[in-house]
């Protein structure tokens, strides 16, 4: 097995007004999904990320304020997972719940180095 990084951009649901009620329907999808995940044994962690951040960049360690690209890309959060290969991690990915939003999830292997 080989862990995959599932990474999520969109825009933040603070920013698209949606109603309490309309934010309790994501979060319990996100919660289904992420309870799915585990019932199969494929989630090893995950979190969700504040929108605030700070970047420092080169040698004088120059920092910046963000976020650093428009709302509808903004880096919301994360899961690591395993998977036989780039087909079955993108087959965990099907469950994404913000697709609908107009979301975007991006699938990465982790590098494993050999020494």
């Amino acid at each position: 097995m080989k862990d995959f990084m599932l990474i999520f951009m969109g825009e933040d649901y603070h920013s698209m007004n949606m109603t309490p009620d309309q934010m309790k329907d994501r979060y319990g999808r996100w919660f289904a999904w992420n309870q799915k995940m585990r019932e199969d044994g494929v989630v090893k962690s995950g979190e969700a990320l504040h929108t605030a951040a700070k970047r420092v960049s080169g040698n004088d360690r120059v920092v910046t304020d963000g976020p650093f690209v428009e709302g509808k890309d903004l880096v919301g959060g994360f899961y690591i997972v395993h998977a036989k290969d780039m087909e079955g991690a993108l087959k965990i990915a099907e469950g994404y719940p913000d697709y609908d939003l107009g979301g975007t999830l991006e699938v990465r292997e982790v590098m494993v180095f050999d020494y």
